[in-house]
C-alpha cells in the first residue's frame, strides 16, 4: 500500500458510504453533468444525517458517516434517491493486503452464515493486484477463521472489497439502490393523479426516468366528500418522499361533469370526462413550466382506455402524453404499488370523481370526430378556465 494511502485511512473517518451509480456512468460527454445533478439530490435527501461528501471515484461517490448510529436512518433514504445503482457503508483499512485480509475475516467472524463470496473491485488500477487476486487473499483468510465454503454463485455473505485511489474499504453489506436516473435530468412533467393504483404507480416510473413530476388530481367536491382528495394526498405524499418539492394540484371536476351529462350523448360521457381532464392538466402544466403529461393508462383495462379511445382523448392535446403502463397488466402494476410502499393507500375506499355520472354502458369505440359532434355543445374555453379557478395546490 502506498504511503499516501496508508495516511489517507489511518487520519480520516473510518465509516464511508460508498453510492455506486450506472446509467449515469453510461452517459459519457454528459456524465460530470449526471454526477453533479445525483451528488446534489443525495446531499439534499440525507440532509440533517451529519452525513458528508467526501469525494470522487471512478463509477462511485464516497461519503463521510460519522456515526453508525444513523445508519438506519440513512439507508432507508438513499434507497429513495433516483441514480444510485447501489450502495455499501464501508470501514477503511490502512494497512496492506495481510492486514485487511485479517480485518475483513474478524468482522466476517461476528456475522452468522454458511457460504461466503468475496467481491472485489479495483478503481485504483495502479493497485499492485488484480481484483480476483485479492479476493483469492481475503477468501483464504476468511475461510481459515470461520470454517465457511466459498460459493460464488448464492452466497449466505457477499463480502465487498473496494480499492480506490485514496483508500481500501471494506463492507458486509450491499443494498440496491433505486436505479434509473437523477431527478432533474430529464426535464419536468405533469401526472394526473387518480386514487386508483395504476397513476401513482405511473408517476414513481417517470421520477425514475430522471423527471420532476407534478401531480393533478380531479375531485368532485362538493357534490362528494373530501376524502377522494385527502387519499390523493395522501398518495402524493408517499411519491413525494422519492423527490424534493414536490406539489399536488387539486381541482374541483363536478360542475364540468354536470355540464357534460345536461349537453351531451351518455356513452360518449367518460371519454369526454377524459378529453376535458386533459385540456385543464395542458393548460395548469404551461403555468407550471411541465414539457408532458403522464396517465397511468393501461391498454384496455377499463373502457376509456382501447386504442380507440385512447386516441380520441390524446387528439386534444398539443403536449406530449406519456403512459409508462401501457403494456403491463394489473400484477405487475399492483406488485409495483407495493414496492414502492402506495397500495395500501391506493386501494382505501374513497368516492372517485369518475363515479360521479357514470354511464352503465360507455362506448369503447368513440371515434374522433363524433367526439367532437358530442362536445359541440359545451363551452370548452369557459368550463377550464372556471375549472381552472378552483385550483388548490398542496406541497408533497
Amino acid at each position: 500500500m502506498s504511503i499516501l494511502r496508508s495516511y489517507v485511512a489511518a487520519f480520516m473517518p473510518m465509516d464511508r458510504i460508498v453510492v455506486r451509480y450506472h446509467e449515469v456512468a453510461l452517459k459519457k460527454t454528459n456524465r460530470v453533468e449526471f454526477v453533479a445533478l445525483l451528488t446534489r439530490n443525495i446531499v439534499r435527501m440525507l440532509e440533517g444525517t451529519g452525513v458528508v461528501d467526501n469525494h470522487r471515484a471512478p463509477g462511485r461517490i464516497i461519503f463521510e458517516l460519522p456515526s453508525t448510529d444513523r445508519w438506519p436512518e440513512v439507508r432507508s433514504r438513499l434507497r429513495r434517491v433516483f441514480g444510485v445503482a447501489n450502495f455499501l457503508l464501508c470501514e477503511a483499512v490502512s494497512g496492506d493486503i495481510p492486514e485487511l485480509a485479517e480485518t475483513v475475516a474478524g468482522a466476517a467472524e461476528r456475522e452468522h452464515f454458511h457460504s461466503f463470496a468475496i467481491r472485489t473491485r479495483r478503481s485504483d488500477k495502479t493497485f499492485h493486484l488484480a481484483s480476483p487476486e485479492v479476493s483469492a487473499r481475503i477468501g483464504e483468510a476468511v475461510q481459515r477463521r470461520t470454517g465457511k465454503r466459498v460459493d460464488l454463485e448464492r452466497p449466505d455473505l457477499e463480502i465487498h472489497i473496494e480499492i480506490l485511489p485514496r483508500e481500501t474499504l471494506y463492507s458486509l453489506e450491499k443494498v440496491s439502490g433505486a436505479g434509473g436516473l437523477p431527478t432533474d435530468a430529464s426535464g419536468n412533467v405533469l401526472a394526473l393523479l387518480s386514487g386508483g393504483i395504476d397513476s401513482p404507480v405511473a408517476a414513481h416510473r417517470l421520477m425514475q426516468r430522471g423527471c420532476r413530476v407534478e401531480m393533478v388530481h380531479f375531485h368532485a367536491v362538493p357534490y362528494q366528500s373530501r376524502a377522494g382528495l385527502e387519499k390523493a394526498v395522501d398518495l402524493a405524499e408517499i411519491l413525494g418522499a422519492w423527490q424534493h418539492d414536490s406539489r399536488l394540484h387539486a381541482i374541483a371536476f363536478g360542475d364540468v361533469q354536470k355540464e357534460i351529462v345536461a349537453q351531451a350523448p351518455r356513452r360518449a360521457r367518460i371519454v369526454l370526462y377524459r378529453r376535458m381532464m386533459m385540456r385543464i392538466a395542458e393548460r395548469l402544466a404551461a403555468s407550471i413550466g411541465a414539457q408532458a403529461l403522464v396517465t397511468g393508462d393501461s391498454l384496455g383495462q377499463v373502457a376509456s382506455q382501447t386504442l380507440t379511445n385512447l386516441a380520441t382523448v390524446q387528439e386534444c392535446c398539443t403536449l406530449p402524453v406519456l403512459r409508462p403502463l401501457i403494456g403491463m397488466d394489473k400484477d405487475e402494476i399492483t406488485a409495483y404499488s407495493r414496492k414502492i410502499g402506495a397500495y395500501e393507500t391506493s386501494i382505501r375506499p374513497e368516492e372517485d370523481c369518475c363515479q360521479l355520472y357514470i354511464p352503465k354502458h360507455p362506448s369503447t369505440r368513440l371515434q374522433i370526430g363524433p367526439a367532437r359532434g358530442a362536445e359541440e355543445p359545451l363551452d370548452i374555453e369557459g368550463l377550464v378556465s372556471r375549472a381552472l379557478e378552483t385550483l388548490e395546490t398542496f406541497a408533497a
